[in-house]
């Protein structure tokens, strides 16, 4: 990417996008942390998303829109909560007082109320102005990329997807971006179950831009949902070239694959991308997706009976000064997996009593909202799953299993609730769940034929209980 590439204040005014800085270079700066985010990829020959962000501030300090996708960014990361961070909570201020004392068109006021409202886990009403930014500028990226990124945290799928379809007929092939929506469109094709047209659109994606990871990140969960095996490792590999420089993705595409060694009893390999690349970058970036995709994976391995020795207790060193933040239902999940693996039991009881205080009074807080029905039952059945006591996490998560969306998340990472409910009717000493446990099977395998886990996880079951 070239600095002269990105669009200026006329550039942005053409395409009926304008934006209240005088300064060019400010503009330019904008679109280039745009481009950053939609590739998912830092440009170091630019500074990456955070030079840009700090060179942004140079050039106008009292640029809203520069305000708004720097703050915005940081907040969608859910690397942090307002609520805790001063700093953040600061910078969300100031990009509404600068909102409030500058002569700014509506969409841009638009974007600082969207923001804020995101800032407070008021995720849906955020949505609500993105959309309605949408419905007069069905080109702006930014409003279509929160949205985007909103609804996956709220398990919103079906918004998900018709949100990008409303816009689709807008944009034009010459116009910058343009690819990318492919492969946010293919996404909510995918988890709305329509896989056909989910992969046509993602292969249109690569046909236009080999190197977008998002749409091979699209390709990946299409084959991981059908079980298809080995076309899903036969195409990671091969375009593992293309994707692997997308850094902030590349540990989320790592994932897709080692699932597939996972699906295949190839427990040694799915530990060497742990190893090598899941955790290492994890460590070396702290970001909330590689994050969780630690945790995960480790979760699988361990409900699969493979022992993955101090890697808790090394990943407890990251997730650990997360366990207050209670931004999103799903990233609680995830670090209770890892104080619960460490076994750390004042870690795992203080992050259950966190979310229990805030369900009390959640305010317009969605995810605290949602904690007292799925976030805090979810927390205890995983728990008493840890203490052995099977019986009682059925008891808690089967009632929940068609409301676990709402924790946020795709069809393939939530998975591991539908794994661990079998796991815990299988390993229960109530001989309904046995059958429960079977039921769930017979479900499984009817929506993803073939898969040599669900085909091991049935054997194990029959082996059991005959």
């Amino acid at each position: 990417m070239s600095a002269s590439s990105f669009r200026d204040c006329q550039a942005w005014k053409d395409e009926a996008l304008p934006l209240s800085t005088s300064s060019n270079e400010a503009s330019k700066l904008y679109d280039a942390i745009l481009t950053q985010y939609v590739k998912w990829r830092n440009d170091e020959t630019l500074g990456g998303i955070e030079g840009c962000i700090s060179a942004i501030q140079t050039a106008d300090p009292n640029f809203v829109m520069g305000h708004v996708i720097s703050t915005g960014l940081e907040l969608v990361a859910t690397m942090s909560s307002p609520r805790l961070d001063e700093r953040l909570a600061s910078a969300v201020k100031r990009a509404v007082e600068l909102a409030n004392s500058q002569n700014i068109s509506p969409r841009e006021k638009l974007h600082v109320k969207a923001v804020e409202l995101f800032s407070r886990g008021n995720f849906p009403k955020a949505c609500e102005v993105w959309e309605d930014i949408l419905l007069d500028h069905p080109t702006d990226m930014l409003a279509l990329k929160f949205a985007h990124d909103a609804y996956f945290y709220m398990g919103a799928q079906t918004p998900m997807r018709d949100s990008v379809a409303r816009v689709l007929p807008h944009w034009k092939p010459h116009m910058p971006l343009f690819s990318y929506l492919k492969g946010q469109y293919s996404f909510g094709l995918l988890e709305t179950r329509f896989y056909d047209q989910a992969l046509k659109v993602a292969l249109e994606g690569l046909a236009l831009t080999p190197d977008d990871a998002w749409s091979v990140h699209s390709v990946a969960h299409v084959y991981e949902m059908r079980a298809e095996v080995d076309k899903g490792l036969d195409f990671m590999e091969s375009r593992e070239k293309d994707w692997q420089g997308s850094d902030i993705l590349a540990s989320h595409n790592y994932w897709h694959w080692a699932l597939c060694f996972i699906e295949r009893e190839e427990y040694e390999a799915a530990l060497q991308i742990y190893d090598s690349q899941v955790f290492k970058r994890c460590k070396a970036s702290g970001a909330m997706l590689d994050i969780v995709d630690a945790c995960s994976m480790l979760y699988r391995l361990e409900m699969e009976g493979v022992c993955v020795k101090d890697r808790w207790r090394e990943l407890l060193q990251i997730t650990g000064p997360h366990t207050d933040d209670h931004v999103t239902l799903f990233n609680d999940l995830h670090f209770l997996m890892v104080s619960l693996g460490a076994n750390e039991a004042g870690a795992s009881q203080r992050l259950l009593e966190g979310l229990q205080e805030l369900a009390k009074e959640p305010g317009d807080n969605q995810q605290h909202q949602l904690a007292k029905s799925i976030g805090i039952p979810m927390c205890k059945a995983m728990m008493e799953y840890n203490q052995g006591n099977y019986s009682r996490a059925v008891a808690l998560l089967y009632p929940l299993r068609y409301h676990v969306v709402d924790i946020g998340g795709s069809d393939a990472q939530r998975d591991l609730f539908n794994q661990l409910l079998i796991h815990a009717a299988m390993k229960s000493e109530n001989k309904q769940h046995h059958k429960l446990g079977r039921c769930l099977l017979v479900e499984r395998d009817a929506v993803r034929p073939n898969s040599p886990l669900t085909r091991r996880l049935t054997q194990k079951a029959l082996a059991l209980h005959g």
